[in-house]
């Protein structure tokens, strides 16, 4: 299951209702995609307009590594966020590495009514724009 598609949603809406766009942000976040679904993520951007790829990075892209660990496409959303968002994100404001980013923690709305009835599990994605 990949949240590309409402990470994507969330951070093309925002960039509509803000009549901003990449460039104007030090980097954009994502957590947990993987690198399956930061691919997607790209796509999906390109075609609503918007080039990710030189502003982005995904928290588990950053804890793990594809090559070394067996981490398939990726880990958990809600981890991988807190983590480098508590740890590496705010050391670099500190250090003022940043000054304005977007952060997009992504997860699944998990309801045990609606998994016991088989029915699909919707993606989410939370939209934070963190200033200095």
């Amino acid at each position: 299951m990949t949240f590309s598609p409402a990470a994507a949603s969330t951070i093309s809406q925002f960039f509509k209702d803000t009549k901003t766009s990449p460039e104007e942000y030090d980097i954009v976040y994502t957590g947990d995609l993987g690198r399956v679904g930061t691919e997607l993520l790209y796509e999906l951007m390109d075609k609503e307009g918007y080039n990710l790829r030189c502003r982005h990075a995904d928290c588990g892209n950053i804890i793990f590594s594809v090559d070394k660990q067996d981490v398939h496409a990726g880990g958990s959303g809600c981890g991988c966020s807190a983590s480098v968002l508590a740890s590496f994100v705010m050391h670099r404001f500190e250090e003022n590495q940043f000054e304005n980013i977007l952060f997009v923690s992504t997860g699944a709305l998990l309801s045990p009514t609606s998994s016991l009835q088989g029915e699909s599990i919707p993606g989410i994605a939370h939209l934070l724009n963190i200033k200095k």
